[in-house]
């Protein structure tokens, strides 16, 4: 029996006996979100809660989806999490032959408000592990929803000078797909047939911002995937999703955590207005005049965030990784206090 098969039926047996057993007072102290600081500057979320007295949760780590847990349970005074990750085999031909499953397992412990954990993950080889050490600041529970009527807004900051990318700057890719043309800023991440999939960068502002109201133009491709990042961690998701059934992937959702409300996006090649106030933790974006999240809570960072601290001014980044999208008329109001 190889390795992978001996964790993978160790992993199984984890899953049923955490199914059975209810959760021990040992687990209080994590019960709640976590800010996840993971390696090389990463951004995660856990999230731990116990449901009837069973113990659940969800993870991100660095980037994707919020995805929930296969299993949470104690080992001691030890927090054990585990996931179930799926890898395809394929042959030359780019067939699939084989799919095999592999666990991945946090253990963590706890001290007040400061988690420290070590995330094992076998190698899709079998050769042994990996090993890599994160730790974790307790998130406080969210203020009630504001009275968006009495928020002050200043001066309108207008983000883009018409001519150049001038106050912004690239990060996160090796290519520059962006230009500006008669007040239109475009992402256009050309690839080569035939070459080695090329990474573009990301834009994002070198001011940072606090709470504020942020409108904007948006004209998505065909198929075309892009996000504006408030603050550099809440994801709102700008995806060519006309037509699609609801999902916290569509059009003006945060990304894999909120779903919108109605389906209010336009065609790929039309011209969208998107208008978003984050106050409080809290969220309101308008698609095409339409209430898409009504100052919704935000339990967390999303995916390709910055950093994980939702306390610290961040800047606006424009998702500029997937495929070809247009923006005018951005302009910033920060929230005065």
């Amino acid at each position: 029996m190889n390795r992978v098969l001996q964790l993978t039926l160790l992993c199984a047996l984890t899953l049923l006996c955490a199914g059975t057993a209810l959760a021990q007072p040992a687990a209080e102290p994590f019960i709640g979100r976590w800010a996840l600081d993971l390696p090389n500057n990463g951004a995660g979320w856990l999230g731990i809660d116990k449901d009837k007295g069973y113990l659940d949760g969800a993870v991100l780590w660095y980037g994707g989806s919020v995805v929930p847990v296969d299993a949470v349970y104690m080992d001691g005074g030890t927090l054990c999490v585990v996931r179930i990750n799926t890898v395809e085999r394929k042959d030359a031909a780019g067939k699939v032959i084989a799919k095999q499953s592999f666990p991945e397992t946090l253990t963590c412990t706890v001290s007040g408000d400061e988690l420290k954990g070590v995330r094992f993950h076998p190698k899709s080889d079998g050769t042994g592990p990996d090993k890599s050490e994160f730790t974790g600041k307790r998130i406080p529970p969210l203020p009630p929803a504001p009275d968006l009527s009495k928020v002050k807004f200043g001066k309108p900051i207008k983000l883009f000078n018409g001519k150049d990318t001038k106050g912004w700057k690239l990060f996160g890719g090796l290519k520059n797909g962006w230009s500006v043309s008669k007040g239109v800023l475009t992402n256009d991440p050309k690839q080569e047939e035939g070459k080695p999939h090329a990474s573009y960068g990301n834009l994002c502002t070198e001011k940072k911002f606090e709470d504020f109201n942020l409108s904007f133009d948006v004209n998505m491709t065909k198929d075309g995937n892009s996000g504006v990042y408030l603050r550099g961690i809440y994801e709102v998701q700008m995806l060519d999703s006309y037509g699609k059934p609801g999902d916290t992937h569509n059009m003006c959702s945060i990304y894999s955590r909120l779903q919108p409300l109605v389906s209010a996006e336009k065609p790929a090649g039309e011209w969208q207005t998107v208008d978003i106030t984050l106050v409080d933790r809290h969220v309101t974006v308008k698609l095409n005049g339409k209430l898409v999240q009504d100052n919704a809570p935000l339990l967390g960072c999303t995916g390709g965030a910055l950093w994980s601290d939702e306390f610290r001014p961040g800047p606006l980044y424009l998702q500029g990784d997937h495929s070809g999208v247009s923006y005018r008329n951005m302009v910033l109001r920060p929230v005065v206090k």
